[in-house]
């Protein structure tokens, strides 16, 4: 155990074991937030995505790594793991060499490495990942639609998820909160989306000849 620790905490591997620790630790805090109802990539995703369209070169290197294609936790995630992978990977063969790669330039090395192996990596979690995110939909589209809480109860506080179809058929998972004059509204409930402010849509209880049918149960 002591000479795994050392090899983490060698010099030459540091910044790819910083890299490695912080990945488990936001994979971690992400599993504890979606477990009380929500998630830190639904809450900044969509407008690190939106944002990262108007900038010329960075904005151009996000979307080439496919920013906003998949959630953005996930993809710093992915990027810190593929550099902590590189980095352990070219220092390795350098040991079995009998020599060392420098620090900065083991990770500048690892960052190239990383770089075309992020894109590939994320496009394929794009294929897996349902398609439910709002980052390539006018919200406008949203407004005055009928959806059903999938993670709740909806409040005034943190947004909650609600899922709703497209004109397309498509299904979306968007945040929601309830309005200001609203009460709790709980999962499965059918909410009709009437207002959108700059993190999540504003939710009611949506009326009666708006709400789905459900069929009636026999005892």
């Amino acid at each position: 155990m002591s000479a795994v620790t050392d090899i983490l905490l060698a010099p030459d591997v540091r910044p790819f074991a910083i890299a490695a620790a912080i990945m488990a630790a936001l994979g971690g805090l992400e599993a504890l937030t979606m477990i009380v109802g929500f998630s830190i990539s639904e809450l900044i995703g969509a407008d690190f995505a939106l944002e990262a369209e108007h900038d010329s070169a960075i904005g151009g290197l996000f979307l080439w790594i496919n920013a906003g294609r998949v959630p953005l936790l996930i993809l710093i995630i992915l990027v810190l793991g593929v550099f902590a992978i590189a980095g352990f990977f070219l220092q390795g063969i350098a040991h079995i060499a009998g020599t060392a790669i420098p620090v900065a330039l083991a990770a500048l090395f690892a960052a190239a490495l990383s770089l075309p192996a992020v894109r590939v990596a994320s496009r394929g979690i794009a294929r897996i990942i349902p398609r439910d995110e709002t980052y390539a939909v006018n919200d406008a589209d949203f407004v005055g639609k009928v959806a059903e809480v999938a993670i709740g109860p909806l409040d005034q506080g943190l947004p909650g998820r609600v899922r709703l179809k497209d004109v397309f058929g498509n299904w979306h998972s968007v945040p929601a909160r309830a309005s200001a004059d609203s009460n709790p509204l709980p999962v499965g409930a059918s909410v009709l989306l009437v207002d959108r402010d700059s993190k999540s849509f504003i939710a009611i209880s949506a009326p009666e000849d708006l709400a789905p049918q459900q069929p009636s149960r026999r005892a």
